[in-house]
């Protein structure tokens, strides 16, 4: 019996050929590519390059910290130790008391941190959001105190905290850096919080919220990435601050540790090893602490940049 469809089982044999595969279409896209990953490659080898040149210097601090004082002088700063000489780091710790002076320096960095913060969030919230009146000249003044140098600032704060009985007192140094980062801290928040939406604020008003309660549920957790950058770089900024504490700060008891490093650069005593043992000594907390809060540091320049 013949099919029905004779034609149908001779033409399906007879189909027209799958169209011929044309070449890859990614081989010019790859070719467009290879420039942005020569890109690429080339800024990784400049960072590496910098990298290394910021981190050369930390690394010959730390050799020659643990280098005999006779292995420097025959080998040079460059000659790795052939043994571990940790005598130099406990003869400066002791002989400075570094503890302490590492406790002044945090206790004073902290307090600064929290406070320049505290002052700057509630300057700026009524400079920024707060629309305070004649708010473009606070600016300027804000402004101004920040281009003004430690030197002009010396003899009147110098004879205020002797006036008042706080000289050669860790408060009096608290005081002035409070004051000091606070009006960075002003300037800088008051831009940020003048853009802040209005939105939330007028939906947090709708909720029957005060202004308090708008700035600490509303405003800073909203701005909590700017305002840790902003932490951070108080409390670094304040451990590395050597001038103002050398001049208020006369007592070995109440010194900090830029300032007892500073100080024992003319003590015969000291030694190439020792030297470097109290470089690395002081180095090496505000790295810590720049490690520790480096997530933190990651996503507040983030939420900037996306803002």
């Amino acid at each position: 019996m013949t099919s029905p469809h004779p034609a149908t089982a001779t033409e399906l044999p007879a189909s027209p050929a799958a169209p011929s595969r044309r070449p890859a279409a990614p081989a010019p896209a790859a070719r467009r590519r290879r420039p942005g990953r020569v890109t690429r490659m080339a800024v990784l080898g400049a960072l590496t390059v910098l990298t290394l040149l910021v981190v050369a210097p930390f690394l010959v601090v730390a050799l020659n910290a643990v280098k005999a004082p006779a292995e420097y002088a025959a080998n040079g700063p460059l000659a790795p130790p052939h043994r571990l000489y940790l005598q130099g780091i406990v003869d400066f710790w002791f002989r400075v008391d570094f503890g302490e002076k590492l406790w002044n320096s945090f206790l004073i960095s902290i307090s600064v941190a929290v406070l320049a913060l505290l002052v700057s969030v509630l300057n700026a919230y009524a400079i920024g959001i707060g629309r305070l009146r004649g708010r473009l000249a606070f600016l300027m003044f804000f402004l101004l105190a920040n281009l003004l140098p430690q030197e002009a600032l010396v003899y009147p704060l110098y004879y205020l905290s002797k006036q008042v009985g706080l000289y050669n007192t860790r408060l009096a140094v608290v005081i002035i850096f409070t004051a000091i980062q606070s009006a960075f801290g002003t300037y800088l928040l008051s831009s940020v919080f003048r853009d802040f939406p209005r939105q939330l604020l007028e939906a947090a008003a709708l909720d029957g919220a005060g202004r308090w309660r708008v700035l600490w549920r509303v405003v800073v957790p909203t701005n909590w990435p700017t305002l840790s950058v902003l932490f951070t770089f108080f409390f670094i900024w304040t451990w590395n601050e050597f001038f103002l504490p050398l001049v208020f700060l006369i007592s070995s008891d109440y010194q900090t540790v830029p300032v007892a490093l500073g100080v024992l650069q003319g003590d015969r005593m000291m030694d190439a090893t020792t030297t470097s043992a109290s470089a690395l000594l002081g180095i090496v907390p505000a790295v810590l602490f720049f490690l520790f809060f480096q997530r933190t540091l990651t996503r507040g320049v983030l939420a900037g940049a996306l803002k």
